[in-house]
């Protein structure tokens, strides 16, 4: 099925369906920027540096809290 057969046929939902499809994709999207998040902050993703920096300068009292 292609881009455009599939747009054409959520033009065609009825709105209940429509607004079903629209909460599926959003959990899908949700869940997939879970993972990215939890891979990217885990022990050895590419944020897990300034994480721990972060961690490390609360601790050390060096950040002031936002006006």
């Amino acid at each position: 099925m292609s881009l455009a057969e599939i747009k054409d046929a959520v033009e065609a939902l009825p709105p209940d369906q429509l607004a079903e499809l629209v909460s599926f994709i959003c959990s899908r999207e949700n869940a997939a920027w879970d993972q990215q998040i939890d891979a990217d902050f885990g022990e050895n993703g590419r944020l897990r540096p300034l994480l721990d920096e972060v961690r490390e300068d609360l601790r050390a009292g060096r950040l002031d809290d936002l006006p």
